[in-house]
């Protein structure tokens, strides 16, 4: 009995080494210079405010937990103006963003929300102090 509890904490312990090897590879990986950035400024229809959220919703979280480039799609919506949508991205490169283009997720949040957007406007963003990202990132503990 003591064996199989030594077994399962050197596994766990083991486990958890291992995450946290292949999460320092991942951010080593991603170099800040390669980076993509960029603000997606959504006006929504109002008489589709509550389905467009649902899709958004549904595709951001897909796009961080399936692809390994995607960094951040964090949709938010002005407090005074629901309508006015604006999405965080954040891809480790111009490749990884093109790969998100033709994902399956991403295609159903674009087909079924076109008739929803009034506007849309992609503004490419660069980072001023892109050595802080890691330090912002580190912070998160989601709970």
């Amino acid at each position: 009995m003591q064996f199989l509890k030594v077994v399962s904490v050197v596994f766990i312990l083991t486990s958890l080494l291992n995450s946290c090897v292949k999460q320092k590879q991942v951010s080593k990986n991603i170099q800040m210079r390669d980076m993509m950035i960029r603000i997606s400024e959504i006006e929504v229809d109002s008489n589709y405010l509550e389905e467009y959220n649902s899709i958004l919703k549904e595709e951001a979280e897909a796009s961080v937990r399936l692809e390994p480039g995607v960094i951040s799609i964090y949709p938010m919506y002005q407090k005074d103006k629901p309508t006015q949508i604006r999405i965080l991205e954040m891809y480790a490169n111009r490749q990884a963003y093109e790969f998100h283009l033709k994902t399956p997720h991403f295609q159903k949040y674009k087909t079924t929300t076109l008739k929803m957007v009034k506007s849309l406007r992609l503004i490419d963003m660069e980072a001023i102090d892109a050595e802080t990202m890691p330090q912002i990132f580190s912070k998160l503990s989601i709970k």
